[in-house]
């Protein structure tokens, strides 16, 4: 034999060798495809960046490449939301509050400055009325505050009411760190150690972390890494159970999950979530003939899209390192349709 027929040979067997990898690795799933879409995504994703697919128990897809792997502890802006809305929904589910409480109840500075009607559920979705700096900056303005509890007295003594609660929406990180400090109150603990003790500890998110050496922030300040944060996604997708643990009831889930925005609502989404309702602390993302939710994300602007749909019954997750800014959806759009090409789906 010559030895370009060698060479030749040897390219063949390379590409035979790497399709069985994926075939025996990922069991059912052939996922060439998939890598084929991260690998040509440079622009997109750059070259630091984690991916991972879970379904039925197991992680069934993982690519790792540059500097990020499964336990590099990266902060993930916006998808800390869906942390903190789970961490309300405990005491919802305890009986301490209701998602339909007046915030003023437990915070009566809202009361003083005439924002006495604003809920809960309203602080959860991004419909507080309150102002908020337009746009992307107003997402990522530093914290300047030295505690939640400041920063969030601030909000109601030094912000005006731009609309009725409940009329519009505009993503900000005010709903949510008022969440946070009513769970503070209600508790008599700093936010952090709540969602040590009834979110990450119960998760085994181990490398997880709200800490800060100023105000703490809720709607943007987790540090995690994706193997923790698949854990948490795993948790919303098996209906509020992880390793047979009860997290969440399953009623928990389906309240987070309802939209509490109609499009005509939407005065402010990045552009990663135009086009989309809202739940309580994510995106709806998918819906199926009825409208019914199908599919459920909570995007970070520093490059995070985390996600799971009921339709196929997986959870996802792309963790990358880049530079805070707008993120461009429809690469989203397109590598999710991937996944579910590949993962067969039950929806009508």
């Amino acid at each position: 034999m010559s030895v370009k027929n060698v060479k030749t040979c040897c390219k063949v067997s390379l590409v035979i060798g790497i399709l069985l990898f994926f075939q025996v690795s990922y069991g059912q799933y052939n996922f060439v495809s998939l890598q084929q879409q991260l690998t040509a995504a440079k622009k997109e994703l750059g070259k630091n960046y984690v991916c991972m697919v879970y379904k039925e128990g197991k992680i069934v897809f993982k690519q790792e490449e540059g500097d990020i792997k499964t336990n590099t502890q990266i902060p993930i802006a916006g998808s800390s939301k869906w942390l903190t809305a789970a961490l309300v929904m405990t005491f919802v589910e305890q009986g301490k509050l209701s998602l339909d409480d007046k915030v003023s109840n437990y915070l009566p500075i809202f009361a003083t400055y005439g924002k006495a009607y604003i809920t809960i559920r309203q602080c959860l979705s991004h419909l507080t009325g309150i102002q908020s700096p337009p746009g992307i900056v107003g997402v990522l303005q530093k914290n300047k505050y030295v505690t939640l509890e400041e920063e969030v007295n601030a909000f109601a003594s030094k912000r005006e009411i731009q609309d009725n609660p409940g009329v519009a929406f505009r993503y900000s990180n005010i709903g949510l760190n008022i969440a946070a400090r009513v769970v503070e109150v209600i508790s008599k603990k700093q936010f952090d150690q709540l969602m040590a003790e009834r979110i990450f500890r119960p998760l085994n998110m181990r490398n997880s972390s709200f800490y800060s050496n100023r105000a703490v922030n809720p709607s943007d300040g987790a540090v995690t890494t994706a193997a923790d944060y698949m854990n948490f996604l795993a948790m919303l997708l098996n209906n509020g159970v992880f390793n047979n643990r009860r997290i969440l009831s399953e009623k928990a889930i389906e309240e987070m999950e309802k939209a509490e925005t109609n499009l005509s609502m939407i005065q402010y989404a990045p552009a990663i979530a135009t086009g989309y309702n809202y739940g309580l602390g994510a995106w709806i993302i998918g819906v199926n003939a009825q409208g019914i939710r199908t599919a459920m994300a909570s995007p970070g602007a520093t490059g995070c899209y985390p996600w799971i749909d009921r339709c196929h019954n997986y959870a996802a997750l792309i963790f990358e390192k880049s530079n805070a800014g707008e993120q461009q959806k429809e690469w989203y759009v397109d590598f999710k349709k991937t996944i579910d090409t590949v993962i067969p789906g039950s929806c009508e």
